[in-house]
C-alpha cells in the first residue's frame, strides 16, 4: 500500500512524538505508532512487524545519546540480554498465531497498575541502590526478565515500561539508569531480535519505513537528551503518565 506525501508527514510526526516520549519515560512508543500504522491502512500483522523494525531505530537514537553519559555495567547488561532474548524470540514466534482478547485486557490492567503503583510510591526509582545481582535474587530477576522479554516479543505496546519498572523494583536501579538499560538493551537488542523474527514470519511495509526511521532516531535522541538533563523526577512522571495512558488504551481496545 502506497502512502500519499501528506500521510508520510503525518507518520513522521507521529513517530517523532511517540519515540521522543518513549525515550523520556522508558517505553511506550507503541501507544501512538502502532495504532497510527493500523489507522493508515496496514493489517495488524504487517503493522506489528513494521513497528517492531522501526522501534530498533528508537534504540539507535537513544543509544547515541546515552553512551555519552552511560552508567551501564557490562555484566548486568549481559544478564538482561541472556535472560530476555529467548523470551523475545518465543513471544515474537507466538504472537502472529494468537488472537487478541482477554490477554490484551489483562496486559492493559497490569500496565495501568504499574503507573498507579509508581504514583503511590513517591520514592520509587529516585535513588540508585543495586540489589539481587547474585544468588536466589538474581535467578528470580532472570525469570522476570524472560517474562518481560516474552511480552516484548509478542505484545509491543508499552512493554519496555515493564523492563524499566522491573529493573527499578527488583534490581534497585533508579529511573535514569533503568531507562538507559531499557532503551539500549530492549530498544536495540531485544527489538532487533523481535524484528528479525517478525520480519521472517510476517511482512514488513518497507516503503513506509523512511518516515518511521527518521522519527524514531531523532525522537529517541532528543527524548533521551531531555531525560538525562532533567533527571529522575521528570522520568518518573513521564513513566506514570505513559503507563496509565497505555493501560487505559489497551483495556478499552481489547473490546
Amino acid at each position: 500500500m502506497e502512502l500519499p506525501a501528506a500521510d508520510h508527514l503525518l507518520l513522521l510526526a507521529a513517530s517523532f512524538v511517540a519515540n521522543g516520549f518513549s525515550a523520556l519515560s522508558g517505553g511506550g512508543a507503541g501507544l501512538i505508532q502502532l495504532p497510527m500504522l493500523i489507522f493508515l491502512g496496514l493489517p495488524f500483522g504487517v503493522a506489528l512487524a513494521t513497528h517492531k523494525v522501526a522501534s530498533v531505530f528508537l534504540g539507535i537514537g537513544a543509544t547515541l545519546r546515552h553512551l555519552r553519559t552511560s552508567h551501564l555495567e557490562r555484566r548486568f547488561s549481559l544478564i538482561v540480554l541472556a535472560a530476555g532474548l529467548p523470551g523475545v524470540v518465543l513471544g515474537a514466534a507466538t504472537i502472529l498465531r494468537v488472537p487478541p482478547g482477554m490477554a490484551t485486557f489483562a496486559l492493559g490492567a497490569l500496565t495501568l497498575g504499574l503507573g498507579v503503583y509508581s504514583v503511590f510510591k513517591p520514592r520509587l526509582g529516585m535513588t540508585h541502590a543495586p540489589r539481587n545481582e547474585h544468588g536466589r535474587g538474581l535467578w528470580i530477576g532472570v525469570a522476570g526478565l524472560f517474562v518481560v522479554g516474552f511480552l516484548n516479543g509478542s505484545i509491543t505496546s508499552g512493554t519496555g515500561l515493564f523492563l524499566t519498572v522491573w529493573l527499578i523494583r527488583h534490581f534497585g536501579l533508579d529511573y535514569q539508569r533503568a531507562v538507559a538499560y531499557t532503551l539500549i538493551l530492549c530498544g536495540f537488542f531485544w527489538n532487533g531480535t523481535g524484528a528479525v523474527v517478525l520480519g521472517t514470519l510476517g511482512t514488513v511495509a518497507w516503503h513506509w519505513m523512511p518516515a518511521l526511521l527518521v522519527g524514531s532516531v531523532v525522537g529517541g535522541y532528543l527524548g533521551s537528551h531531555v531525560a538525562i538533563r532533567r533527571g529522575n523526577t521528570w522520568i518518573k512522571r513521564a513513566f506514570e503518565i505513559t503507563t496509565i495512558l497505555i493501560g487505559l488504551k489497551l483495556m478499552i481496545g481489547a473490546f
